[in-house]
């Protein structure tokens, strides 16, 4: 769950709509449609996060701090389960598949040297290899079209956290004006792309339980949050 606060309230984003957002974004790419294996690459960015629905559907508070917990935050056996979960859905796409774990080992490269997270990074790296041999596919051919995979998912948290921190990758800088998420250099080639997210806005407080969380949940009102991204 992305949890993104707006004065005094919470708008929560489920990450499989935030991957989908990522697709949306990723099919005006123009680099992208020239790749050999562009579908393949749009699949992997639109279903990133497949894995996460579960979590997503039953959402849950950090009982210490009565938050609601985020995707950044949640459990170690949480963040690591879900990516296999995810990789699993996408084997019949095995490129599509391969790509989402090697971005699940990228973006938790940072505990690379966190024994705790051994296990999980030898598990996803055999999950990578398994399905670029099932693609019949060389692994050096990976990387090149992984970028686009998380230049997606930058410029869909971008805009869905709100957050003003200049985020990069590559040859690429990706920031939020507003509304607006700039790239640099725009992959865009000047189009405006008009996008779109629904989030659930409950009241920004402590909860008391899980259930008193999703009772909000369930009672909350549907937003549209609305914006551009561009060069």
């Amino acid at each position: 769950m992305i949890v993104r606060l707006v004065e005094d309230a919470l708008y929560l984003i489920t990450q499989p709509d935030h991957a989908r957002l990522a697709g949306t974004i990723m099919g005006h790419c123009v680099a992208l449609a020239s790749r050999p294996r562009r579908d393949a690459i749009l699949h992997a960015i639109a279903e990133h996060d497949n894995g996460w629905a579960e979590e997503d559907a039953a959402p849950t508070v950090n009982p210490t701090t009565g938050d609601v917990v985020d995707f950044v935050n949640a459990p170690l056996d949480v963040r690591h389960g879900v990516w296999s979960r995810g990789v699993s859905r996408l084997a019949g796409d095995p490129w599509a598949a391969a790509l989402v774990a090697q971005h699940a080992i990228t973006v938790y490269d940072r505990f690379r040297s966190d024994a705790a997270w051994t296990p999980f990074f030898a598990r996803m790296a055999g999950a990578r290899d398994a399905m670029v041999r099932a693609s019949g596919l060389p692994l050096d051919d990976l990387a090149a079209d992984y970028a686009f995979v998380r230049l997606g998912d930058l410029i869909s948290l971008t805009f869905c956290t709100g957050s003003t921190e200049a985020q990069g990758f590559g040859e690429w800088t990706v920031e939020l004006f507003g509304t607006r998420v700039v790239i640099t250099p725009d992959p865009f080639d000047g189009a405006d792309i008009p996008i779109q997210i629904t989030a659930t806005v409950i009241a920004a407080r402590r909860f008391d339980s899980d259930a008193d969380l999703r009772e909000a949940v369930s009672q909350g009102r549907t937003a549209s949050m609305r914006g551009t991204v561009g060069g």
